[in-house]
Formats: structure tokens, sequence, C-alpha cells
């Protein structure tokens, strides 16, 4: 039984009165359509793991580690910089305020976390794409805030608003990405204060996979349910989640007046928060993972915690990023044993909360889809899955350390995504499965390539790579000597010649571009 985001119809409720008293165009029947839009995009439903997860940390640990962060909350605190709400939220609620800084009584911020929903639904405008966050769950999002990209070209350059909609549109053909993400690239050719509205836009009009929302101001983030409530009406925004948001911690142990302020947005009108602790061991928590841990654990509980003090009830993720730096350069470094230590302990701590978890992706720290990118993105993304994971940010696209968004390595890490909801699956123990008639009917000596069995199962019973080459040298040769790179070129070159957009109701089209050009023109261009 699902708690958090109420289960309602699958039609949206009559558009809402606009600001003047006249109706949005389109109501409840348009509304509907275009949330049932989008059936030109192949989709694999979100992953349902029938695998265990593995846990890396027993009763002992788990207990010293929650005891320390219990231990950093009541005594060294956490910051809530420039936010004089929040800093009386805390007050009221029984906290020891010091300044901007706030120290915990213990087992304050776990009581607080009672009302948070253990799993939760996230509606996109499509239902047949809707996504459970939480349980045994696994939903796998784009890579998130790239200012630069490399291009079908090989160009490194700074991203525009076309690439943006470019990586909306292969994550919506993508059959194993459940999600469309938010920042898949940062648009630098449209002003900073204006590009949110593009960018929540795109996700709307070129997908119909759930969505994240705006976190770099308040206003943005007001702006995203604004456009929310005309994409699903305000009482279905009000009482259902249908964005999610990243909140990031500013570690060690401070949440700055943006993050506070974008949190506050969302949680009042019931939409999801990932806090997420964003660390590079070494430079932002101890080079120890237990004492990483603690650290996060401390910093997820008052953040967590917080947005149950705006809105009791509204759904919150137990986040992380966790990389490691060289010590020889102070470069962070990815797909190395630490950080996966760091992350399946999040992960149990996550799970003894009661929360869902987000972490991991298909990180890597190489320039270029080489060698290095894919064995740096396999360890992550191998643990991502293993730890239990419910939202995977980054899942593909992700380079440099998380720099560049790259078409070709989007292509390689989506075939990479499939592989891991195959692996999800676990054993098949059906009849079909068990494959006793196939034993009996070829027996000893002989093969199973002409067998019933086998022809009745050839086509879904291996996965098939959409860019490794498994065919003879000869055939390789004369095809041209492609390696993964070029063969992920030309995927995203055909999946973007022949994409079609889904549908959206052209009155709420007409609303949603009308509003951006309203708040547009309110505010002069600021690139800064």
């Amino acid at each position: 039984m699902e708690t958090g985001s109420s289960e309602t119809d699958s039609s949206a409720p009559e558009a809402p009165r606009g600001r003047a008293g006249r109706r949005a165009s389109g109501g409840a029947a348009a509304r509907r359509a275009a949330r049932s839009g989008g059936k030109h995009g192949p989709a694999m439903p979100y992953i349902t793991r029938r695998v265990p997860v593995y846990e890396v940390l027993d009763e002992e640990a788990l207990t010293i580690i929650e005891g320390n962060a219990d231990t950093v909350l009541e005594e060294v605190g956490i910051e809530f910089r420039d936010d004089e709400e929040a800093l009386q939220l805390w007050r009221d609620a029984g906290a020891d305020v010091k300044g901007q800084r706030v120290h915990f009584p213990k087992g304050l911020c776990r009581e607080l976390l009672k009302t948070a929903p253990s799993v939760f639904t996230q509606h996109a405008r499509n239902p047949e794409r809707n996504v459970q966050i939480g349980g045994n769950s696994t939903v796998f999002a784009p890579v998130y805030g790239p200012p630069f990209v490399r291009d079908l070209d090989g160009e490194r350059r700074y991203a525009t608003i076309e690439d943006f909609r470019n990586f909306v549109k292969l994550a919506y053909l993508a059959p194993s990405m459940h999600h469309s993400g938010g920042t898949v690239c940062e648009p630098v050719d449209i002003p900073v204060n204006k590009r949110h509205l593009d960018m929540v836009y795109s996700h709307i009009r070129y997908s119909d996979k759930p969505f994240m929302g705006s976190v770099t101001a308040p206003e943005r983030a007001a702006d995203t349910v604004a456009m929310c409530n005309i994409l699903f009406g305000d009482d279905f925004v009000e009482n259902n989640t249908v964005v999610i948001n990243l909140i990031n911690a500013n570690s060690p142990m401070v949440f700055d007046d943006t993050m506070l302020g974008a949190a506050k947005v969302y949680a009042r009108h019931n939409q999801a928060c990932i806090v997420s602790p964003f660390i590079l061991s070494g430079a932002m928590s101890p080079v120890t993972v237990a004492g990483t841990l603690t650290q996060i654990l401390a910093e997820v509980l008052a953040g967590a915690s917080f947005t149950q003090l705006v809105r009791p009830g509204a759904p919150v993720l137990f986040g992380t990023f966790a990389a490691s730096i060289s010590m020889q350069s102070g470069a962070p470094t990815f797909g190395t044993p630490e950080p996966s230590l760091v992350s399946y302990g999040a992960a149990q701590l996550a799970r003894r909360l009661g929360l869902p978890f987000r972490t991991g992706g298909s990180l890597c720290g190489s320039k270029v889809p080489d060698a290095q990118a894919a064995h740096e993105s396999a360890a992550t993304l191998n643990m991502t899955l293993l730890a239990g994971t419910n939202f995977a940010l980054h899942s593909a696209g992700w380079l440099e350390g998380g720099l560049v968004s790259s078409y070709e390595k989007f292509m390689i890490d989506i075939d990479q995504l499939g592989m891991q909801q195959r692996f999800a699956e676990g054993i098949d123990m059906s009849e079909n499965g068990q494959a006793m008639g196939a034993i009996r009917e070829v027996g000893p000596g002989s093969h199973y390539l002409g067998c019933d069995h086998t022809r009745e199962n050839f086509e879904n019973a291996f996965y098939r790579s959409l860019v490794a080459d498994n065919n003879s040298f000869e055939q390789w040769d004369l095809e041209g000597r492609k390696g993964a790179d070029q063969r992920a070129n030309a995927l995203a070159r055909q999946w973007l010649e022949s994409y079609q957009a889904p549908d959206l109701d052209p009155g709420i089209d007409e609303a949603l571009q009308g509003f951006m050009r309203q708040r547009k023109e309110s505010m002069p261009d600021a690139f800064s």
C-alpha cells in the first residue's frame, strides 16, 4: 500500500481558474488527452527489483554511525544560513538555535520524519509513465547540471537550449530511461534568470515522462509549480507529486538560503525534495567511509526533517552524491571503492529511516567516452542497482566529472541501463524458465538451437545491446571498423532524426507559453 501522494483517478482535475478568473484553456478532457499522449517513444516500466540488495554494514556499525550522527546534530549543529523563517521553524520545533546554527535534541529529526512517506508515486502527464519512488523500485534519470556538451561533431563547447531539447528527446526515446530528469545540460544561450522556464517547458513539451523542477532560486521553484498547475491542475498538484527536485546540502553541514527557499516552495505544494549532501571525501567530509557516512546522515536528517516542518507528509528522499578526490591533484575521482562503500552504507541508513534513497548513476572522470569512462561508469552503476537505489540521477550522459553532457556517452549508458533492468528481473523460475521440456527434447549429445523452446524464446531470451558489435572480425572490418563511440554517434543521430513529439493539448501548450512570456517580460535579462 503506497503512502504519500494519494492515488486518484488517472484523469486530471478540471483546469484551474487563472488570475483574472478566466479558466485556462483546455479543460478536463483536454488535460486527460495531454496526460495520455506520447505513443511514439518506446519505454520500459520503472524497475521492480527481484534481486537482493547488497549490504556492507552490520547492526553494530549502523548503530555507531547513527549515534555519531546524533552527536553531530546535538553538539556541532547544522547551519541554516540567511533564512529567518527556517530558523524560527526550528525554534518552534524545540531545537536550540544559536545565530544561524541549529542544534537538535536527540531524536527530534527522526520524530519529525515519521510523517514522510516511505513510498510515493511521481505522476507523469502520461499516466503510463508514472514512477514509484521507494520500496523495491529503481528509477533511472539522465545526467544533471553540466555547463558543457560534447556534441555529435566531437566538439566540447558550452551547452545551448537546442542541446537541452536534444537530450530530453533522447531520454524520451530511450526504453530504459524512466524519467526525463532536470538540468540535463545548462543552456547558457538563455539568460540565467529565464532559462528555467525554457527547461521546464522542454520537459513538458518534448517528453511525457516525469521530470524535475528548478531549484536555483525560490521564485524559479514557484514558476515550476505554476507550470505544473497549468499542466495538471491546481488540485491535482496539491494532492499528488508531479515534480521531484534536488536540494543539495552545502557540505560540510550547511544549508544555504537558495536551497532552503526552493525546498520550502516544493514541500508546501506536496512536491518531492531529494535532500542530498554533495560530498567530495577529503574536502567536504572526512577521508574515511565511516566519518563520511556520519556527516551524510546528520545533514540528511536535518534537511529532510525540515521539509516536514514545512508540510508534514511532503515526500522527501535520502540523497547522497559521494566521490573521492585525488590527494595529489584535488580532482574528483569516480568508480573507486570508497564512494561505493559510502553509497552502500547510506542506502542501509535510508532504509532504517524509512525514506526512499537516491545515489549513483554512470559517473566517470574521463574526458571522452573511452575505456576509463566505461569501467568507472560500470563500477558506479552496478553499485547503484545493488545498493537498492530508488532514484538514480546521472544515469546517462555524464562525462568529465559532471562538467560535460555527452551525446555518445548518453547512448552507451542507456544500453547499460537496459542490461541493469534485465539483471534486476532476477531468475525466471516459471515452467518456461525451468526449461525441462527443452532438456527432455534435446537429450545428451545434441544441441538446443532448433528445439521448440529455443524457437519460442529466442527473440527475448538474451539482452541485445544497442551499441555493442558482436559480429565476426570480417564483418566488423567490412562495416568500417567502427568503435562503440562511433556506433553510439550514429544511433543518436538516427534517434534525433526520427523523433516525434508526444501529443500535448494546444490549449495547455498555449497557456504554458503565455505564462512564460509573461514571466520573461516581467524582468530584465540577467547572465549572472
